[in-house]
């Protein structure tokens, strides 16, 4: 509803994955870097954490469209399977026929290995994609192990991608999955943005959606980054919700007033107190150095 009053086409701050507003700052570049990396070695696994909302997914969607041509993609978006359901997941996403009647975790393993020497001989790369890996099992993901035991004197035939929340960092330290966790060839941690990078991605979707100049005052911006912590998706909530109280208050600019009232509308009391407390602490921790060392110093001269 406010689209044209900010001269906008499209809705910026859709929480929807469209790829016409991708931003890749600094340290998604890196998580796409760090990926693309370990897929080109002979490795099995390579992995990215990071906390909800952080761009795991974008960095994922960019991934799979760099790929190219020759590579057989299989994506895995719902993890919480048995090993028997992972296995026939993967032979649906890589079109593999199989017999419900007959279907074993032999039956699904050898159909999957055929798979994967043709792809080879082919010269198709296969890579297995698995969002919200935190979910899986410990069997599961030795099944999945196993799978990367076919390969030639060069590489692994089949590449797994596992992307989660920081439990999965945990999950692959369990004693019983130390041989899988040596097999990741790369691993990276995706931060949330910075202060200047939330000022960028905000800028960066506006521009996306048709607007001219951005309505976002300096200090709309700064708090943004407070409440959100620099995670995109609550971000894009925030920005929403100002430019709907903005509209209804027929305000030109988001200012910071605006976009407190949004930040108690979309998070709620406690949690906007909180991140407005820790924001605060440091400076109230230095002024109280400062003070002390100052009265330190002053006695020290009257003394």
């Amino acid at each position: 509803m406010y689209l044209n009053y900010y001269g906008l086409t499209d809705n910026p701050f859709s929480i929807a994955p469209n790829p016409d507003y991708l931003f890749m700052s600094t340290r998604h570049k890196q998580a796409l870097a760090h990926l693309s990396f370990g897929l080109r070695e002979s490795g099995g696994f390579v992995m990215l954490t990071g906390e909800v909302g952080t761009g795991k997914t974008t960095v994922s969607r960019k991934l799979m469209q760099d790929l190219g041509d020759d590579t057989q993609m299989a994506v895995i978006l719902n993890p919480t399977l048995s090993a028997l359901e992972l296995l026939a997941t993967v032979c649906d996403e890589l079109g593999i026929s199989y017999d419900l009647n007959t279907a074993s975790l032999k039956t699904f393993t050898d159909l999957i290995l055929q798979k994967l020497a043709r792809n080879h001989d082919n010269g198709v790369n296969t890579v297995l994609l698995i969002d919200e890996a935190q979910h899986l099992l410990p069997e599961v993901l030795e099944q999945l192990r196993l799978l990367t035991n076919l390969e030639t004197n060069r590489e692994k035939l089949l590449k797994v991608v596992l992307i989660g929340q920081p439990e999965l960092q945990q999950l692959l330290r369990r004693n019983e999955l130390r041989q899988l966790a040596q097999r990741v060839t790369a691993r990276y941690h995706l931060l949330p943005l910075t202060q200047q990078e939330v000022a960028q991605y905000v800028e960066h979707r506006w521009q996306v959606a048709g607007g001219s100049t951005s309505c976002f005052r300096k200090s709309a911006l700064a708090e943004i980054f407070t409440i959100s912590g620099g995670i995109p998706r609550v971000i894009n909530l925030l920005c929403d919700r100002a430019l709907s109280l903005g509209y209804s208050l027929q305000r030109p600019l988001v200012d910071h007033q605006i976009m407190v009232s949004a930040s108690f509308q979309v998070l709620g009391d406690d949690i906007v107190l909180q991140r407005q407390q820790a924001r605060w602490k440091p400076i109230y921790i230095t002024a109280f150095i400062a003070a002390l060392a100052l009265g330190v110093l002053w006695g020290m001269y009257y003394v």
